[in-house]
């Protein structure tokens, strides 16, 4: 039987690849010139954490991030800017936590969505993704694609594609 699998990933180089762009971009522009700025990537807990001495280098920089990110291939429903900035006497600081992995609340929706269509597959949670088996590869597709229009706030990935 058809089958693939559902989940949200974010690959841990091309992240860093990000991260490292926006540090060279820093370095050129003269908007940046002199400030105290830190961009770093914690690699484990998938969070960056930025460092800058005013609101509007701040918002500039989650700029930055987002574009360079995205030219990359990274979902920006994949970065969490919920936090608030923290003052930390003359330096302000923003951990920008990345989502990596389906959480349990979010295949439960996931499952939901599917179960609610009524289409004609069956889908089981697996750790941190979402198995999706049907007997036609076209219900298979009529799922991504519904999985794709609906706003769940996450990116998502589709593969393990098999028949």
């Amino acid at each position: 039987m058809p089958s693939f699998d559902i989940e949200s990933t974010v690959d841990l180089q091309t992240l860093d690849n990000a991260v490292n762009n926006v540090k060279k971009e820093i370095l050129t522009r003269y908007d940046f010139k002199g400030s105290p700025i830190k961009v770093e990537l914690d690699k484990k807990a998938f969070i960056i954490n930025l460092e800058t001495d005013s609101d509007m280098q701040m918002r500039q920089l989650v700029d930055i991030i987002l574009s360079r990110s995205m030219k990359l291939g990274i979902d920006p429903a994949a970065f969490d800017f919920e936090k608030e900035i923290l003052p930390s006497g003359k330096i302000l600081k923003k951990e920008i936590p990345v989502k990596n992995g389906l959480k349990q609340e979010d295949a439960k929706k996931i499952v939901k969505l599917i179960k609610d269509g009524g289409y004609k597959v069956q889908a089981q949670i697996m750790d941190d993704k979402v198995r999706v088996t049907g007997k036609k590869i076209d219900d298979l597709q009529t799922i991504i694609a519904a999985c794709k229009s609906a706003q769940l706030g996450i990116p998502l990935q589709f593969g393990n594609m098999k028949n």
